[in-house]
């Protein structure tokens, strides 16, 4: 879930003027020490580390290796070479000078610029992701029952990030950097130009949400004289808005946010010129977050799955932290917009809300309604015939690029993690062989894989690439289409595969993959100086061109979750490896969706013969 950099970034004297931006944005609002929870342990995190460069040029290596033919090695060998001989050593010692100049990260504000404010493409498809919420049956055709109580359980969890009572993210019982919680509730991403910015609204002024029906805006404010609104009294406020929208579509202000940034960014200012268009703006910018309200009834995974991803592009504000979407018939979901949070804080927050709202942990307040409850008041623009041609061309080009795109889902219901843990494998590196065994099985070949790596062990941290492509994954995938070879024999393959990922995977937490050390040194490269042949060899753009983006979010309570592919010729694929099912979100300009489709589900029937083949002893009860 990564945006393609490499062949985007053009270093210029222009750069340190550029990164100031996201170094205010990034370092202004960093944590101080604290002692409630969520950032209690901020301020002790370790600094990400910069690798050395013998062991990225190793490592790299070692990535390269399974893509490329000998010829081709032997001259990535000689750049990599020359590169750790000599200019590498240089870019080197710039780049610890550079993370001793840095109280943050060396990385986190070429990153947030690089791979996201500054990038022009539209949100929608390219950077927006969702998650589809497994039904509550009891709110079937009632969605504003269903959406009052997503907001009542969001609130609490709110409550909990601004109080920071919220107990930080873990791993292996270690706190995580909570760094990204700020940019959850009350955020919005302002297009700009050159690059976007974040615009973070006060939480204690601004307890209002923007909910939106036939492609209107209704703030409403949960926390009225005081006092939070109970889920029935929200419910209530939402039943207002249905009815105030009636039937009619207004025109799609919220189309706008699916244009290229650029195009949004010089809109915006022809709509601000309006005090009326500003207020408005404001009202939506500063809200806590979206409610979408849509008018359709999707039932089938991929319905439910495109409906979450992209919608008809006008009932949305791609530019919110975060969007809760409700359909007609009770079905319900979540978009969230990527720049300055990585899908891990926001899958708690849905886990979480949908866990306590089942479990009856989330207290709803009283029944009875106030009388007095103010009625939402829909929010006014005043669009000129220039604003009005803008919404259709944004519309046009909505259309014309979403329909580029063919999205499938893929549901494995024979087993899930448990049995793969029986069967002694890690389940994360077990699904990344499952994709690229169906990748072989469609195309014939293997090709550079991302996998996303979260690296919030460091303060700041957010993602590093795990490459899953290795020389034990291309032996494994082709000994799997050999007939002549055991069970026994594909399966002990498959585990030294499994093994080759998980190792991967291990340095990618760690801060020592290959991909964000070798682009810190390219960006350190002064406008005068020639690129080192590691950067011009052909091996280092073909080993990161993502012909496969991946990521796993799990949770019993999603039936979806994805977001597009990051280069024109690859998938974007989004996994669960939930107890007892494996799913798969695939998303491409109409490569072979179906096949691979179909590959995914005979891939993972044939790996648990070979994997229980080969399956360690059950260890003795004592």
């Amino acid at each position: 879930m990564i945006r393609s950099v490499h062949s985007r970034i053009n270093v210029t004297n222009s750069f340190a003027t550029r990164s100031t931006t996201m170094r205010c944005l990034s370092s202004s609002s960093s944590a101080s020490s604290s002692s409630r929870p969520l950032y209690r342990s901020q301020d002790s995190l370790p600094k990400l580390p910069v690798p050395t460069l013998a062991e990225t040029c190793s490592t790299y290596l070692e990535s390269v290796r399974p893509l490329v033919d000998d010829a081709a090695f032997a001259k990535t060998k000689l750049a990599v070479n020359d590169f750790l001989a000599g200019k590498g050593q240089e870019l080197q010692q710039r780049l610890i000078q550079h993370d001793a100049s840095k109280s943050t990260s060396w990385l986190i504000d070429w990153w947030n610029s690089y791979a996201y404010m500054g990038y022009r493409d539209p949100v929608v498809v390219w950077v927006n992701y969702f998650f589809c919420f497994v039904d509550n049956k009891k709110y079937l055709n009632k969605p504003a029952a269903r959406a009052a109580e997503l907001i009542t359980g969001a609130w609490e969890f709110r409550r909990l990030v601004v109080s920071e009572e919220l107990e930080p993210d873990t791993a292996r019982k270690a706190p995580l950097c909570s760094h990204q919680y700020r940019y959850l509730f009350n955020s919005t991403r302002i297009p700009k130009i050159p690059e976007d910015v974040t615009r973070n609204a006060d939480p204690a002024k601004n307890n209002h949400i923007i909910v939106m029906r036939h492609n209107q805006f209704y703030p409403i404010d949960i926390v009225v004289d005081g006092r939070q609104l109970s889920t029935a009294e929200i419910e209530s406020q939402i039943q207002k808005v249905y009815k105030a929208a009636g039937s009619t579509k207004d025109l799609a202000v919220g189309a706008f946010t699916t244009q290229d940034r650029d195009s949004w960014a010089k809109i915006r200012e022809k709509l601000i010129a309006s005090a009326k268009n500003k207020s408005s703006l404001d009202k939506i910018e500063t809200a806590a977050f979206v409610v979408c309200l849509d008018d359709t009834k999707p039932v089938s995974y991929e319905q439910r799955s495109h409906a979450c991803w992209v919608g008809d592009g006008k009932n949305r504000f791609f530019d919110k932290s975060f969007q809760f979407i409700v359909f007609d018939n009770g079905v319900a979901g979540f978009n969230g917009e990527h720049s300055m949070m990585d899908a891990t804080p926001t899958s708690r927050l849905c886990d979480w809300v949908l866990e306590n709202l089942e479990k009856g942990k989330i207290n709803h307040g009283t029944t009875t309604i106030s009388s007095s409850l103010p009625t939402p008041k829909k929010l006014e623009f005043d669009l000129d015939a220039s604003l009005k041609q803008e919404i259709t061309i944004a519309e046009k080009k909505f259309a014309e690029l979403v329909g580029k795109h063919d999205l499938k889902v893929t549901v494995f219901d024979g087993y899930g993690k448990n049995l793969i843990k029986k069967m002694g494998c890690s389940p994360d590196a077990y699904a990344q062989m499952a994709i690229q065994l169906a990748y072989y099985k469609t195309y014939g070949v293997s090709r550079a894989t991302y996998e996303s790596a979260q690296t919030k062990k460091y303060a700041y941290g957010r993602t590093e690439t795990g490459r899953s492509v290795s020389v034990e994954s291309v032996a494994w995938v082709k000994a799997m289409q050999d007939p002549s070879l055991s069970a026994q024999a594909k399966g002990e393959l498959g585990r030294k595969a499994i093994a080759s990922q998980s190792g991967y995977m291990a340095k990618a937490v760690e801060g020592k993959g290959v991909d964000r050390h070798l682009l810190g040194l390219r960006l350190l490269l002064k406008p005068d100086e020639p690129k080192p042949t590691i950067y011009t060899d052909p091996s280092y753009a073909l080993s990161s061109h993502w012909n496969l983006s991946t990521s796993q979010i799990s949770s019993e309570y999603y039936n979806g979750y994805g977001w597009g592919e990051v280069v024109a010729d690859g998938y974007g694929c989004a996994y669960m490896v939930n107890n007892n099912v494996l799913q798969f979100n695939l998303v491409s300009q109409k490569l072979q969706n179906e096949e691979m489709r179909y590959n995914l589900i005979e891939a993972l029937r044939e790996m648990r013969v070979v994997f229980e083949a080969t399956a360690p002893p059950p260890k003795a009860k004592l």
